[in-house]
């Protein structure tokens, strides 16, 4: 136990974490392409309002909130493969839907479809199965990288693909790349010795009522659930807004996306390390949401030209970039030692409800109040956030750790309070059932070496 922190990930953890990060990245690409040209290029379809146009960008978010925990479930009782499998051919047919479709009903049948192949949870829990405790946590990582990357990617190729192909163009394209997620599956991602039952990357039955009734994991859920909507109604808003108020042709927007992102990218980076390294998450946090509102209000105030709309457009992803990456890191602080993966599965639904609900309302606003609606309505959603956020308290600064234990650890009824006399160690639990302890540790004040050792004798 002593060489955890020495030895690399083998080629077969690579070839997981690198194989489950393009899966992930090529389902994300087909999911956030249509987001920068639905509102624009949709209008041509028969039947289409700006409401339905808002149905069909958010209502993915609606079977995936419902379907992805069941998903991850499933694949504990059949296997994360099968799954997986049958996710992206859900995922592929949705896409060849809304490619042939005439009438925005198809591409709303699609889009529909396409969240069925709820996929998130059997891809972390194989991602688990492939790689060993100690780096596991870096497999995580390269995950969440490559779903920033693929959003980042997805605004800029988006409009490009679309001007090229057409918008049926653009969901071929996404229906040839969930195939390619299947090969990738079959071919590049190793086999499994077997499954693990993990809490940290799993839903597990008896950690989800403690979950939902824990006020700290909630305001993160209500967090989630408020960023994605903004995102999807300001995406009902502004590539109509760069269209009518900074008459810029929507073949040219990509342009826009790019700088945004690039510009946005950066700008988060010194804000993450000042929030981790200072411990100034609470901080940093706030002063997002309230620049996110300040975003909605610019907007609605001042988006009359092309110059005004592009330096909002920036400022916004910036604030967006840097609570993306934010709170998922709070989830796994504030989450219970062993109740990880269960935190993580109820904020990922309410993330997609967030997404059903902003891209349903923003297209309802848009409908009936114009631009104006929908970015008011943003900044009140903006505002409720803050409530809950300003409200919040500061996280603890700490990292979950899972260790095997022999049987006779298993039965040692004192060994999480003996842990816990350790300084530094926060939290323990003895989970039984996968002979392994789940820890929460502050690094800046244990003392690994100590903890190893009472693990050991235990």
């Amino acid at each position: 136990m002593h060489d955890l922190h020495n030895d690399r990930m083998s080629g077969s953890e690579n070839r997981a974490a690198a194989g489950l990060s393009m899966v992930f990245a090529f389902r994300m690409l087909g999911m956030f392409m249509v987001l920068p040209v639905l509102a624009t290029y949709g209008m041509d379809l028969k039947d289409s309002t700006p409401a339905l146009i808002g149905l069909a960008i958010g209502v993915y978010g609606l079977t995936q909130a419902f379907l992805q925990i069941p998903f991850g479930m499933i694949s504990d009782r059949i296997g994360r493969r099968p799954v997986i499998y049958v996710g992206l051919l859900i995922f592929a047919a949705g896409s060849v839907l809304a490619a042939n479709a005439d009438s925005i009903w198809g591409v709303i049948g699609g889009r529909v479809l396409q969240g069925a192949g709820a996929i998130s949870a059997a891809v972390m829990a194989l991602l688990s199965d492939l790689t060993r405790e100690q780096h596991r946590t870096k497999a995580m990582a390269m995950i969440g990288m490559s779903i920033g990357l693929s959003f980042a990617v997805a605004m800029v190729v988006g409009p490009l693909l679309t001007r090229a192909f057409g918008l049926s163009g653009l969901f071929w394209v996404t229906a040839v790349m969930a195939l390619v997620g299947i090969l990738i599956i079959a071919v590049i991602v190793p086999g499994t010795p077997g499954q693990l039952q993990h809490r940290e990357s799993g839903v597990a039955k008896q950690a989800l009522m403690p979950t939902l009734r824990n006020g700290d994991l909630l305001r993160l859920d209500i967090g989630i659930l408020a960023l994605h909507s903004i995102l999807m109604a300001s995406f009902v808003a502004l590539p109509l807004a760069l269209v009518q108020e900074g008459h810029l042709a929507k073949e040219q927007h990509w342009w826009v996306y790019l700088t945004a992102l690039l510009v946005g990218f950066f700008g988060m980076v010194p804000f993450i390390i000042y929030a981790e390294k200072k411990r100034q998450m609470k901080r940093v946090l706030v002063g997002a949401v309230s620049v996110l509102l300040a975003c909605e209000v610019y907007f609605w105030a001042f988006g009359h030209s092309l110059q005004a709309l592009v330096l909002g457009i920036i400022v916004f992803f910036t604030a967006f970039n840097l609570l993306e990456a934010s709170l998922p890191s709070l989830v796994s602080k504030v989450a219970p030692a062993g109740g990880k993966g269960t935190a993580m599965g109820v904020y990922s639904t309410s993330q997609f409800l967030g997404a059903a609900l902003g891209g349903i309302v923003g297209g309802w606003l848009y409908q009936h109040y114009s631009l104006s609606g929908v970015f008011l309505g943003c900044a009140a959603m903006a505002l409720l956030w803050l409530v809950f956020a300003v409200n919040m308290r500061e996280p603890p600064y700490v990292t979950g750790l899972r260790m095997p234990i022999s049987a006779s650890a298993v039965q040692d009824t004192g060994l999480a309070e003996r842990l816990l006399a350790l300084p530094g160690v926060t939290d323990a639990v003895v989970v039984a059932e996968e002979a392994a302890i789940y820890i929460k540790v502050d690094t800046q004040k244990l003392d690994r070496a100590a903890l190893e050792a009472l693990v050991e004798q235990a």
